[in-house]
């Protein structure tokens, strides 16, 4: 795997320097959020996305691509956080831990080449995966907007200002992003006005140092590992999910390819350091990504200076951040679960397949009353794959013809004979016909488990016990191959005459 090719991070200086401080200026508010989200200090999403960022760029298999913390691994991440707390544990320790084992678990998918299992991930099931993503970034916002809290008028309001010019003002001008315009105005608002609403800072404090490397401080146990591999699990399969489909996005806008494996592997490197310098998991970003392509970023060093900008803001600016109301993080978060949200899928739902409606469907739902992307995407790809089998097994054609004398019947086989189709294949024959000679042609038919072996053995035996001689004929040769390893019901061919027919 070569690891560094001049060409990808040359000949666009300027304008990938550009992107990647409008990137690091959009990453702020949303590396805190998504560190609220997980139930831990700001600090530990705004490490970990500079670290993501500088490590993806140098590992990634996708030029241009931004990584950092994300909503997908955070929501993740909570449940973790907060049943480890609630029994007395430290939860943040847990989750570098389970970070660390996350990044072990994506070099693995990596070396078995996960990224070619994609191709069984319909595009039902990332739809519906992408939807359940932006319902959940939303969910995770109500405990903010809860009419418990003193000020909550101010708060709505705050909130209603921030979505305001997060949408109105990319229609006068998209020079600088209009969630940075939010923050500047409405932490502007709130600190003249006084007006006592929770800032960021009321979450914990902000770093003002480089973050130093250490283990997570959790025993070393099987106890810890079953604690925590569950959730390592979830982590990198959604990572890479993600990943994978923002790579497909970035390929599109940009008309260039890019290696999925590689960054299977890059993100593994990325989430597995980050872990041990205080920083959560995370993985590649939509929005992000495309904010970067559309501002001019393509090479490897618009990620990389992404990185670096987000690091001198953070270490510059962080009493200023602290100031931020909660208030406009989560107008940013809600913008970003609607443009998250792939609206045409609902525009459409009349037009594709009630299958794939179905499994976009089941995808989302799982998600949302799991909270958990892994067994939505899962439950997705399942049943996909059971209506992928009806449909197959409906494609099973059997035409009869019977000779002049109303002696010897033949019958045609096309289609796919497996343990779906097993049903249609065995209703097709006539055993009660009163002919001497039946021939069963398989030429354009293939034989391909057990089930279909024990259907045909039951076919020609049924017609023996009424009296009429069987022949199987034009067998391919993997289906002879099954035949003759399985079949009991004409031992005394051998696998050559069966497949000679």
């Amino acid at each position: 795997m070569q690891l560094f090719k001049l060409k990808e991070w040359t000949g666009n200086y300027q304008k990938d320097l550009l992107a990647g401080v409008l990137v690091a200026l959009a990453l702020i508010p949303e590396a805190i959020s998504f560190s609220i989200i997980a139930g831990v200090d700001p600090k530990v999403g705004l490490y970990a996305s500079f670290i993501i960022a500088i490590i993806t760029a140098i590992f990634g298999g996708r030029p241009g691509m931004i990584s950092a913390a994300t909503a997908a691994t955070a929501l993740l991440m909570y449940p973790l956080v907060s049943s480890v707390t609630k029994s007395g544990g430290d939860g943040l320790q847990y989750l570098l831990a389970a970070s660390i084992l996350a990044g072990i678990l994506q070099l693995f998918w990596a070396a078995i080449k996960l990224a070619k299992q994609l191709k069984f991930v319909s595009r039902a099931v990332m739809i519906g995966f992408v939807n359940a993503l932006a319902i959940l970034i939303f969910m995770a916002q109500l405990p903010e907007l809860s009419f418990a809290e003193p000020n909550w008028i101010m708060i709505y309001a705050m909130v209603a200002a921030a979505l305001a010019i997060i949408y109105l003002l990319p229609r006068l001008t998209t020079v600088i992003p209009s969630p940075l315009v939010a923050i500047i105005v409405v932490t502007v608002f709130a600190v003249f006005t006084n007006t006592g609403v929770p800032t960021v800072g009321d979450r914990g404090e902000l770093p003002s140092t480089l973050p130093s490397f250490g283990i997570p401080q959790v025993p070393f146990t099987f106890e810890t590992l079953q604690i925590i591999f569950p959730y390592a699990v979830a982590i990198s399969l959604v990572g890479l999910l993600e990943s994978f489909l923002t790579a497909n996005v970035v390929d599109d806008l940009t008309d260039t390819s890019s290696n999925k494996n590689k960054e299977a592997f890059g993100q593994g490197i990325a989430n597995f350091v980050s872990g041990f310098f205080g920083g959560m998991a995370g993985c590649a970003m939509i929005g992000q990504s495309v904010i970067n392509i559309k501002s001019g970023g393509r090479t490897r060093l618009s990620t990389l200076s992404a990185g670096v900008f987000l690091l001198l803001l953070m270490l510059f600016l962080g009493t200023q951040v602290e100031k931020i109301p909660m208030a406009v993080l989560v107008a940013i978060m809600i913008m970003v679960s609607i443009g998250t949200f792939n609206w045409s899928s609902l525009r459409q739902i009349r037009k594709i397949p009630r299958s794939e409606t179905a499994v976009m469907i089941t995808t989302v739902v799982m998600t949302v009353f799991s909270h958990n992307l892994a067994i939505g995407v899962l439950s997705g790809v399942a049943l996909n794959a059971l209506l992928f089998s009806r449909k197959i097994a409906q494609l099973v054609f059997v035409d009869s013809l019977i000779d002049s004398q109303g002696e010897k019947r033949t019958y045609n086989i096309a289609g796919q004979i497996f343990f779906v189709s097993v049903n249609e294949f065995l209703n097709a024959f006539d055993f009660k016909e009163n002919v001497d000679f039946v021939k069963i042609d398989l030429t354009h038919a293939h034989l391909w488990d057990q089930s279909a072996i024990a259907v045909l053995d039951k076919v020609v035996i049924n017609f023996r016990r009424n009296g009429a001689e069987v022949e199987v004929v034009g067998l391919n040769e993997a289906s002879a191959t099954l035949v003759d390893k399985l079949a009991v019901h004409d031992k005394s061919d051998s696998l050559e005459d069966l497949a000679s027919h």
